[in-house]
């Protein structure tokens, strides 16, 4: 653990190992060192971040500083602190990854927040698909927040499908929802008061250029989008007036300067775009939001085809 003229493991107390972590952190470039090395060092002691402080006098043992090192190698190495844990919270809850999954982002929160002020009422039925569900977060959060809702979830990936299907279960709102494998919404009728999704949105000659954290960690499927990054919106975008009811709404999480491309993409379908799309906390437009008026396709009913329910 000690690096030249830092104290020998055996010496260091608790917070002197914390220390030493952070400055390593912060010479490896990661963005937030103090965080990171308050999280990894709680993980590998089996105690909760809080409780690091009561224990900065306590001697580190040898098993400790070897826990608190693993952990410390697998973050210089660019592994998300959430990726090493196995686990993400978004929107107060706890989500399980998995390498099919990205790690849920508090910028996707303005995507719940969104969709929220649109259906203000929390006692009304609503009826919900979340597309490139990912986790299950969008949908398990939605739900969560509206007792009365529904929703379908849908994945091209199996693993990812089936992760969703087992956050939904831990949080307590499966028997409000199942998860599908499919291609977007191919597989469903319509019939939703609401649709919402975080597909891909980066383009090919941009992924070299990403952090090495989402580069090497997170699943290309699930991040790449096409030459300009905008091929899964206009899949989604053509097949909007399908999937929603009369007078439905969309919820599309954007990248950095997508808004008019996107914009252009779900009028072209024939939607209504509901002013600019909200930022998120750094100030980036980030849930385009639009409505359909046209008339009812299809039924309330979905295929079954891929669909996980209950245990799976």
């Amino acid at each position: 653990m000690p690096g030249p003229g830092d104290t020998p493991a055996a010496d260091l107390t608790i917070a002197q190992l914390r220390r030493q972590m952070t400055a390593r952190l912060a010479a490896g470039g990661v963005e937030t060192p103090e965080l990171d090395a308050r999280l990894l060092l709680a993980h590998a002691l089996g105690c909760a971040p809080g409780e690091l402080l009561a224990l900065g006098t306590t001697s580190a043992t040898p098993e400790m500083s070897a826990a608190a090192e693993a952990l410390l190698a697998r973050r210089l190495a660019g592994e998300p602190v959430a990726r090493i844990f196995g686990h993400k919270e978004f929107w107060s809850l706890t989500f399980r990854l998995s390498p099919d999954t990205l790690v849920p982002r508090p910028d996707t929160e303005t995507v719940v927040e969104a969709a929220l002020s649109l259906f203000p009422d929390r006692t009304a039925p609503l009826r919900i698909l979340d597309l490139g569900t990912g986790t299950g977060a969008i949908l398990a959060a939605l739900l969560a927040e509206r007792p009365a809702a529904t929703g379908i979830a849908v994945d091209r990936s199996e693993n990812a499908a089936r992760t969703a299907l087992a956050n939904l279960e831990a949080n307590g709102l499966a028997d409000r929802a199942s998860v599908v494998v499919g291609d977007w919404g191919s597989a469903l009728v319509g019939g939703f008061d609401l649709v919402v999704s975080n597909p891909p949105y980066i383009a090919e000659d941009e992924m070299a250029g990403l952090a090495v954290d989402v580069r090497l960690h997170d699943p290309h499927l699930a991040l790449v989008a096409g030459a300009d990054g905008l091929a899964a919106y206009r899949t989604i975008a053509a097949d909007l007036p399908r999937l929603l009811k009369p007078h439905g709404v969309t919820v599309l999480e954007l990248g950095a300067g997508q808004e008019p491309a996107v914009a252009a993409l779900v009028q072209s379908a024939g939607l209504r775009v509901l002013g600019p799309a909200r930022a998120d906390l750094g100030g980036i437009p980030r849930a385009l939001c639009a409505q359909w008026h046209g008339a009812a396709n299809g039924t309330a009913d979905e295929k079954r085809l891929g669909t996980f329910e209950g245990n799976g």
